[in-house]
């Protein structure tokens, strides 16, 4: 199969820092449950993909959007097309005012850090890596998702994006991995 012939050349996640700005696209979605069908499938291929906010100027649909290196573009909108999931657009990433939103916003209240994704709240003590509040959203698994993980320590905790079912399920795992990311020793 020809997607799979590209795949022993791709090199796994090398990280923002190794491509500039200028060098990504975003594809742009109808809906969220779009984006997350992409991120998987993209991520399960090896792409070095992430999820971002679209600028205002470009949106289509829905709020989220996956950051992607331009040069795979075509292999990309191919495993997507395979998929059964094709984006509404795809964008390079060509200015400033194309810039994509980083949808985390981090918080640090000195013995507590917070960490933001979308409408999802997650915060943990920074001594001992215990959970200690879950907040926002408006879906029904919400208060599930906060019995879960209150209490536990990031290491021990559930991943939200498993045992969640909705948007804010989902961004409630996007805080979960980026507060894993920044309580890890450097």
């Amino acid at each position: 199969m020809i997607l799979g012939f590209f795949d022993r050349f791709r090199t796994k996640d090398p990280g923002p820092a190794s491509a500039s700005k200028a060098d990504r696209g975003l594809l742009l979605f109808e809906n969220t449950s779009e984006v997350i069908r992409a991120e998987m499938t993209l991520r399960e291929a090896g792409f070095a993909i992430k999820v971002v906010g679209p600028p205002p100027e470009v949106r289509r649909g829905c709020d989220l959007a996956v950051e992607f290196p331009l040069i795979e573009g075509l292999h990309i909108r191919r495993r997507l097309d395979a998929a059964k999931v094709p984006p509404l657009d795809t964008i390079p990433v060509t200015g400033p005012l194309l810039a994509p939103v980083d949808i985390f916003q981090v918080k640090d209240f000195g013995a507590y850090l917070m960490v933001r994704a979308a409408n999802m709240k997650l915060t943990v003590e920074k001594a001992t890596g215990v959970i200690v509040n879950v907040s926002g959203g408006g879906c029904p698994d919400v208060p599930y998702l906060a019995t879960q993980l209150i209490g536990k320590t990031l290491d021990e905790a559930p991943s939200p994006r498993e045992i969640g079912h909705t948007l804010c399920g989902y961004a409630l795992g996007l805080a979960f991995e980026e507060m894993k990311k920044q309580c890890s020793p450097s």
